[in-house]
């Protein structure tokens, strides 16, 4: 019997998986709450090693760049728009495979869409003019993309454009050495760093940090981990680090550090727990969100761990600020220079030489940088998350939420809001099962996230409200702040809409007639027809049996209830499942399937289980030791599942 009841799972499974293969664990508020569906997708014509995403928000024009070309793309209709070819040129040798130019590098600069990529491991850079209307396309004419551009793709680089100026990372060196932060082009002199500051980094992210009243004292703040010093058994071998310098810095004088930042300072950017010295250490993705108030700009940052686990810690410019303005400086016991190493002043080739060797040789801060949540992160997860963007979102009652959007290294895509001091996972999408994330951008005027892998871009809409359609309490407990509940159902959140983000609390929801109609029409997603929630089931007496019901909530208790009893159920992937090994006389009669959630409780089934003996046609094609391992789903597929049973045993023995 037990043999008989382990097939019977196992044709479950065949038959419920599908969309997801690895479903969330019930009851746990470290599970996304729904899974959800991805909106389109655009197919690569070959599979891609490299892609890169840039978005244009002045116009909403989407740019890929990947190996040989850049598509433009409309996000809103989900529609290629055109193809710009960028082959490799020149004579160099690339070893026994073609001469590739995989792009790398997609910026605005100069009034222009500025291109780099390895070509060939000869970098080299052109500036695109897109055509208008369809008409032919002009490109442009090469420039050097050494320092701009990697070698090759795997090499670590990046890049920012700032008023005009052209900021990167790149190797200088085809082996990847001579890797520093740098302003390479555009109407500011070109700066570098010393090389004494930083030990094999790895540069993550670098941001601009506009300050509207002071623009003498804008800071460039770059992301990065790079080699501990500290080479003790105990010490994580790497380090997570921010630095800042100052826009205005054009470099030392003639005499002194020409051409190199006078203004470079860095800190240890801390994540983990402190009281007891335990710490994520390996920076993998940065997201910096601006604020009306510099100090109040975001910086979200991902780290990963040495014991398989990420975490999402948060700091404030004003906290990173505070740190580089009045820590003490590593190594450095005298009488500090005027100006503070550090400061921005309008012609840096006339700082005092004892602030420029300052710099040089003690750019460290003693004091770390610690998170908003500075005993713990903000987050941790099992899962390995390996991309970071965070949209804003303005709520019915005109409050604004930040929705952090992670994507791991399976290729799924978590949206999770933060609201006050835990994280809430709203949604888990499933964009590809075959390759890892390659490039991740967000569109937040059109509510779209862009996602790059290796055989395809996807499009996911954050604002699929009708997955919470079904009732005003479904829409509320969501806690989804594009979503709110109005006359027409759960809808994207316009001011006056029911919805309480904060708590999830179903109360506000008024009990219309309406929303009981909406609430009795059951749909797995928008374009499924409603189910009927009745079913009745004629099984033969001494059959394995087993009812399912669909899981809508992670975060809700599910149950069946039968003759008196309660029983939890056995989730079976997206499925909440009760097994009935062998049917007896107590099995029949009726089933419901209950789910609670906070204080809703409905009714998502209800089964009849009535007697019957099997067709003729099984008892005269199957052997009365075998008769017995019927099984079924819904009805239309009960005896479908009958006969997979009977042919599963012959496989089984």
């Amino acid at each position: 019997m037990r043999r008989c009841a382990l097939i019977c799972l196992w044709i479950a499974e065949l038959v419920l998986g599908g969309f997801h293969k690895d479903a969330p664990t019930l009851g746990s508020k470290n599970s996304p709450r729904r899974l959800s569906q991805v909106r389109g997708e655009y197919n690569y014509p070959a599979v891609q090693n490299h892609s890169v995403l840039f978005y244009r928000e002045a116009s909403g024009e989407m740019y890929v760049g990947a190996t040989d070309f850049v598509l433009q793309l409309d996000v809103k209709n989900l529609q290629f728009k055109e193809k710009f070819p960028l082959k490799a040129t020149g004579q160099q040798q690339c070893g026994e495979g073609p001469c590739e130019n995989v792009i790398t590098v997609i910026e605005e600069f100069q009034d222009s869409l500025f291109v780099c990529g390895t070509n060939g491991h000869n970098p080299q850079c052109w500036k695109l003019f897109p055509s208008v209307h369809n008409q032919s396309h002009e490109t442009m004419k090469s420039y050097e993309g050494m320092g701009i551009s990697p070698f090759v793709y795997t090499q670590n680089s990046l890049s920012l454009t700032v008023e005009g100026d052209l900021y990167a990372a790149a190797p200088l060196d085809a082996d990847g050495s001579s890797l520093q932060f740098r302003r390479k082009a555009g109407s500011r002199t070109n700066v570098w760093m010393h090389d004494s500051w930083v030990s094999e980094p790895t540069f993550v992210s670098a941001s601009w940090v506009k300050r509207q009243q002071d623009p003498e004292n804008d800071k460039i703040y770059v992301f990065f981990r790079e080699k501990n010093s500290d080479h003790s058994p105990e010490a994580d071998p790497w380090i997570s680090r921010v630095a800042r310098i100052c826009k205005v810095d054009e470099g030392g004088s003639k005499r002194f550090f020409q051409n190199m930042w006078t203004s470079f300072l860095k800190a240890r950017l801390v994540c983990g727990f402190p009281d007891e010295s335990l710490y994520f250490n390996h920076l993998q993705d940065v997201y910096v969100k601006p604020a009306d108030a510099w100090q109040e700009t975001r910086v979200y940052g991902l780290f990963s761990s040495s014991w398989n686990s990420t975490a999402v810690c948060i700091y404030s410019i004003g906290m990173i600020e505070n740190i580089f303005e009045n820590s003490t400086f590593k190594g450095f016991n005298q009488e500090v220079p005027n100006p503070r190493p550090g400061t921005c002043v309008r012609n840096s080739k006339e700082l005092p030489l004892a602030t420029v060797n300052m710099v040089k040789d003690h750019p460290e801060m003693n004091d770390w940088v610690h998170s908003l949540h500075r005993a713990t992160p903000f987050y941790t997860s099992s899962n390995n998350y390996t991309k970071l963007t965070v949209d804003q979102v303005r709520s019915a009652d005109q409050q604004l939420y930040n929705v952090l959007l992670l994507a791991t290294d399976s290729g799924k895509v978590h949206k999770v809001l933060e609201a006050g001091s835990e994280p809430f996972i709203i949604s888990e999408t499933q964009l590809s099962s075959s390759s890892s994330l390659q490039s991740m951008k967000l569109d937040s005027r059109k509510k779209m996230l862009v996602v790059g892998f290796s055989e395809k871009i996807s499009f996911v809409d954050l604002q699929r409200c009708q997955e919470y359609n079904n009732s005003c309490a479904e829409c509320v407990l969501a806690r989804d702040p594009y979503c709110a509940w109005t006359d027409t159902g759960c809808s994207p959140t316009v001011p006056g809409a029911i919805q309480d983000v904060k708590n999830g609390n179903i109360s506000v929801c008024p009990p219309t007639k309406a929303d009981q109609r909406q609430a009795k029409r059951r749909r797995r997603d928008a374009d499924s027809e409603p189910e009927d929630v009745s079913t009745v089931h004629s099984v033969p007496l001494g059959n394995s049996f087993y009812l399912s019901c669909p899981i809508d909530s992670y975060h809700a208790t599910y149950t069946w209830e039968h003759d008196g009893h309660t029983r939890p159920c056995l989730q079976m992937q997206s499925d909440c499942l009760h097994l009935i090994p062998a049917m007896t006389q107590d099995n029949y009669g009726t089933y419901r399937c209950v789910s609670k959630e906070k204080d809703f409780t409905q009714v998502l089934r209800t089964y009849e289980l009535k007697a019957q003996e099997p067709p003729e046609v099984f008892r005269r094609n199957v052997a009365p030791a075998e008769r017995n391992h019927a099984s079924a789903v819904a009805a239309q597929m009960g005896w479908l599942l009958y006969g997979l049973t009977a042919a599963a045993l012959g496989v089984f023995r």
